[in-house]
């Protein structure tokens, strides 16, 4: 009599790792494939290790911004006249120097770093959509209105930005509000032309065709089906224009027409400095230095952004 043979059971199918379950071409949810979506796009980013060293800087700037108060030394507006002014950097409780008002320089662009992301971010969500607005509906109308919109675009993009957005603040007045408001409407025109092109491409395919009969509107097509469509081209060039504004920023207020003194803005710091850039090198050189990394970090993300949602890169 033979004993039944003994065998191992075959391994369950039933449970798939984390990692596959994102990774499925057929998910089961829209949930599942939202995540699995971004998931790849995660993976395409950080395989970019040069993106991933300006997402490190972008996120060290926000910390800083938002613990400035913490992380600063002394006062940023408050200096010490006489016995402070104009050290140089490693000097005992001012590691970057001092002004020329006996201000910490350290702590001034730590401060600095809030009026650099309020620039930026308010120039962001006033330009961005402006132009997302002007080039969708510019491209899908076509006729007149895509005429006279880019005709009105193209006289922006005719003038460089900083010129214009000089213009505006000389007209308007100087201070941070209207250097933003300048900077936002110089902004908009790349971005209406990048909607533009998308929107070209799109309107007469078949998914838009199929929308049409099904009775919806113009403007529901615009907002619902073609904007969302733009959206990652531009968060690309938003991001890549990034380096853009905060040098233009800068540049105002190095002018004099942008934030006004005592205000701790990179720029601003930079003009108070000229006059003692030979001997007290610091004082225009460590602000200096600020504007390089972020804006270097920034164009390192926005490369990044680019290749992650590429959806042709996406693709291979």
């Amino acid at each position: 009599m033979t004993s039944p043979a003994t065998s191992t059971p075959p391994p369950s199918t039933s449970k798939i790792s984390r990692r596959e379950w994102l990774l499925s071409d057929r998910p089961q949810s829209r949930l599942q494939a939202r995540l699995g979506r971004a998931y790849v796009t995660w993976r395409q980013f950080t395989a970019n290790h040069l993106a991933v060293v300006g997402l490190l800087i972008i996120v060290a700037l926000l910390l800083i911004a938002a613990f400035a108060g913490v992380l600063a030394p002394h006062s940023p507006v408050i200096g010490d006249l006489t016995g402070a002014r104009l050290l140089p950097p490693g000097s005992p409780g001012y590691w970057l120097g001092t002004d020329d008002q006996g201000r910490d320089i350290l702590s001034r662009l730590l401060y600095g770093s809030r009026w650099t992301l309020l620039v930026v971010v308010l120039v962001a969500i006033i330009s961005a959509p402006i132009g997302l607005i002007v080039g969708t509906v510019s491209g899908y109308a076509g006729g007149w209105t895509d005429a006279v919109l880019m005709r009105i675009t193209d006289i922006f993009l005719a003038f460089p930005k900083l010129v214009l957005a000089l213009a505006f603040v000389a007209a308007l007045g100087p201070g941070i509000q209207n250097a933003i408001i300048a900077i936002a409407i110089t902004s908009w025109p790349p971005y209406a032309r990048i909607a533009r092109a998308e929107t070209m491409t799109v309107r007469r395919s078949d998914y838009i065709a199929a929308v049409q009969l099904m009775g919806a509107s113009s403007i529901r097509i615009i907002f619902r089906h073609i904007m969302p469509l733009c959206i990652s081209s531009l968060i690309v060039r938003v991001t890549l224009d990034m380096a853009g504004i905060i040098l233009t920023a800068a540049g105002l207020g190095f002018l004099g027409l942008g934030a006004q003194p005592p205000l701790p803005e990179w720029g601003t710091m930079i003009a108070d400095g000229r006059r003692f850039i030979l001997d007290q090198w610091w004082v225009a050189a460590m602000p200096g230095i600020a504007i390089l990394v972020v804006s270097l970090g920034f164009n390192l993300l926005g490369d990044g952004l680019r290749d992650a949602l590429d959806p042709r890169e996406s693709g291979q």
